[in-house]
């Protein structure tokens, strides 16, 4: 496993309060008022998990076998999740840890209809910028790939070119970033990705923020996935290429926060493990449907039986076979 190239997921690190509102906060919002909203929400309860971007993501690829190194930054707040994330498989030897800030707060409530209002405090994470990738990679030996997710938005600008500077294959992932990031920030993010994920709402605005068409995108990053919720995932390559694969049945929908997460984790193991893209985006499918069942995004288990078992059902037993070898016992 030392001579491996590694994955290091660079993002954002958090605690996630999420609150469940009892309502639908559509029949709360009146339309001519809208410029001037002013509204409270009483929730019916409330739990505090560990989040971010990039932990989640760490976190999966650690459940899954793969020993990923988190890159980001935290407060002193930070020892019982780097204990957590260690007992999981994340090297967190790349995590930088603040002396003045406290480590980032996702607050979100959920309602009814599993819409989402959500705010999140940057805190420690603003000092990512100050990250460098190369010692990280001095450390650990090649890096196989960077995941750049949301955080700092300087920072995310500042890890793609020094993977362009320094050759380091990159993907990029936006996400909600894209809300603070200008046009100018958007291109200089993706130029140059080997693999750019996003939901189906974040390619259209990212497309809108950077001025660019599709086939222009495509002209600067090798690949787009796009998960498009139940619909499951979109693939298009520069080459041509162009799958769409669906998502894996629920046993029942308790939280969405940290699906996409889940599921560029189960992508990036099936592709670590040299399967085909096909394969990665059903595994992706899985471990989202793994952690839409389960309340917090690094709460969900896994069991090497059931989830071959829910492979076979979906896509097949030729999938399942295939994707065997590259999941942990």
């Amino acid at each position: 496993m030392a001579d491996k190239p590694r994955i290091a997921v660079s993002g954002s690190i958090a605690t996630d309060h999420l609150m469940h509102f009892p309502g639908r906060f559509a029949e709360q919002l009146v339309a001519e008022q809208l410029h001037r909203v002013s509204l409270s929400f009483l929730a019916d309860d409330l739990v505090v998990r560990r989040g971010g971007i990039g932990a989640n993501i760490a976190f999966g690829l650690g459940v899954l076998g793969v020993e990923p190194v988190l890159v980001g930054a935290v407060g002193p707040d930070w020892a019982d999740y780097d204990s957590w994330l260690q007992r999981h498989g994340v090297d967190t030897g790349g995590v930088l840890v603040s002396e003045v800030a406290q480590t980032a707060r996702f607050v979100c409530t959920t309602d009814e209809d599993l819409c989402q209002i959500a705010t999140f405090y940057a805190g420690a994470m603003a000092e990512s910028r100050n990250i460098e990738l190369k010692p990280i990679a001095d450390r650990v030996g090649e890096l196989g790939l960077v995941l750049i997710g949301p955080d700092d938005p300087d920072g995310m600008v500042r890890h793609a070119q020094e993977c362009r500077q320094r050759g380091y294959p990159f993907a990029v992932d936006p996400s909600q970033q894209l809300a603070r990031m200008d046009g100018a920030q958007v291109r200089a993010f993706v130029e140059g990705a080997k693999y750019l994920f996003s939901n189906d709402y974040e390619w259209e605005l990212l497309l809108q923020k950077s001025g660019w068409t599709e086939a222009d995108v495509l002209e600067r990053v090798g690949m787009r996935i796009t998960t498009l919720g139940e619909k499951g995932v979109e693939i298009v390559g520069r080459d041509g290429l162009a799958l769409q694969i669906g998502a894996v049945p629920e046993h029942g929908k308790v939280d969405p926060t940290g699906v996409g997460d889940g599921f560029r984790a189960g992508f990036l193991t099936a592709l670590d493990g040299g399967l085909s893209l096909e394969r990665g985006a059903q595994l992706g499918a899985l471990i989202a449907v793994l952690v839409l069942e389960t309340v917090g995004t690094q709460e969900w288990s896994f069991d090497r039986t059931e989830a071959l078992q829910r492979l076979r059902e979906a896509f097949g037993p030729e999938t399942a076979d295939e994707i065997a070898p590259v999941l942990p016992a």
